[in-house]
């Protein structure tokens, strides 16, 4: 099989392409944070088995990984093109049974106001696309007192441009196209705001206590 990698914004993530393969059906993403959130992919778990493997992510047809800054990739790409191409000539689910759900986050709703339903379609259409060319995602997170809010995923979420992206990218796109919007918030979960650092020092702590 095949494999190509391909350059990101994110100079600490690439895109891994197999060649031929579908790795989400139905255009789906899913994000793997950790070693534990990972035991719902046999692949993500074996890639955290490499050393400096920091987050893995699932898109529709790549697999982009992150990697811990010092960590240099020369070292890194054999063992993630060898777990990838082993995995994928086992023929299993990328993901075990009932242990994900598709992204509902664009899914329009009846009690969405019009303004709503307007962001999550230009989200769908015309923004998702680009950000997956980039080896992300972007998930809606609200809507309030005309700010959008926007969690970024995969490649996207630790990059440098990230708030470029947001600002000049994203808002000017959906303030043209719906004039209610007044800004675009970025989304950080625990772990961002912790920093990625910190938090791997807490997640071991935590487990040593736990033994």
């Amino acid at each position: 099989m095949l494999q190509r990698t391909e350059a990101t914004p994110n100079k600490d993530s690439l895109k891994f392409k197999p060649s031929g393969k579908q790795v989400m059906e139905n255009g789906g993403t899913v994000e793997f944070l950790t070693k534990k959130e990972s035991l719902n992919s046999p692949l993500a778990s074996t890639l955290f088995n490499i050393q400096g493997v920091q987050s893995v992510f699932f898109g529709p047809d790549f697999i982009s990984i992150t990697k811990d800054e010092d960590q240099p990739w020369q070292l890194m790409k054999p063992d993630i093109y060898s777990s990838i191409m082993d995995f994928f000539s086992t023929g299993k689910p990328i993901l075990i049974e009932g242990g994900y759900q598709s992204p509902k986050d664009t899914i329009v709703l009846e009690t969405d106001s019009e303004e709503v339903a307007m962001i999550k379609e230009l989200l769908d259409t015309r923004i998702r696309p680009t950000i997956q060319e980039d080896g992300g995602d972007i998930e809606y997170c609200g809507f309030e007192n005309g700010i959008v809010k926007l969690k970024l995923r995969g490649a996207c979420r630790t990059c440098d441009s990230s708030v470029i992206t947001l600002k000049n990218g994203i808002e000017n796109m959906m303030m043209h196209y719906i004039p209610e919007i007044k800004g675009v918030e970025q989304v950080l979960d625990e772990m961002e705001e912790l920093g990625n650092k910190e938090f791997k020092k807490l997640e071991s702590k935590l487990e040593k206590k736990a033994v």
